[in-house]
């Protein structure tokens, strides 16, 4: 668990938000679309948070969670792309890191579907962020991206509790303490913004 811990934290110390944006000339739309989440603490705590607490809720939220934030944030990237406006999109960003990590760190029990609408609520201001970042990259190919990274790191965070399980049978237990942490750095980014 100490390893862990130190693992996370030195993770979330190393991203530098500089390095979340390659340019697509360079590294072509689906590099800069997939390098995206990984080179951002908000994006990096945020989409590990929402696997962690689907990995506390089980059942088919395990799988359904990081589905419906995926599926919303694209939505949200189209909004951006369309000229919709959306207020209060970096604040809620920030909130999102401190309440997903929250939920970890207390294993919120909700139905399925109420958890699905709770990341849903946070995944479309991600995406919504995501399309007004994209700068020169081509639109698909840049979502197709940012799609698969988050993926990944749902599954990063879903994995820190099958790991925990598989290790010592206490992978709710590594999973609440990852989400702690999680909260923890979001508020860190909270204050140093």
């Amino acid at each position: 668990m100490k390893r862990l811990s130190i693992a996370l934290i030195l993770s979330v110390g190393a991203a530098s938000p500089a390095f979340a944006h390659l340019n697509p000339a360079e590294h072509g739309s689906f590099a800069a679309g997939f390098s995206h989440p990984l080179f951002g603490a908000d994006h990096i705590l945020a989409m590990v948070g929402v696997g962690l607490w689907a990995f506390l809720v089980g059942g088919r939220a395990v799988w359904a969670i990081p589905l419906a934030f995926v599926a919303t944030m694209m939505l949200g990237f189209g909004a951006a792309l369309a000229g919709v406006s959306l207020p209060f999109v970096e604040p809620v960003i920030a909130a999102s890191v401190v309440v997903l990590g929250l939920l970890a760190l207390v294993a919120l029990q909700v139905p399925t579907p109420v958890g699905m609408a709770m990341v849903g609520f946070f995944a479309l201001f991600h995406g919504y962020a995501h399309g007004g970042e994209m700068g020169a990259a081509t639109s698909l190919p840049f979502m197709v991206g940012f799609a698969l990274a988050t993926a990944l790191l749902h599954a990063v965070g879903v994995g820190i509790g099958v790991a925990g399980n598989a290790l010592s049978h206490r992978g709710r237990i590594a999973a609440r303490i990852a989400g702690g942490l999680t909260a923890l750095g979001g508020l860190w980014l909270v204050a140093g913004a």
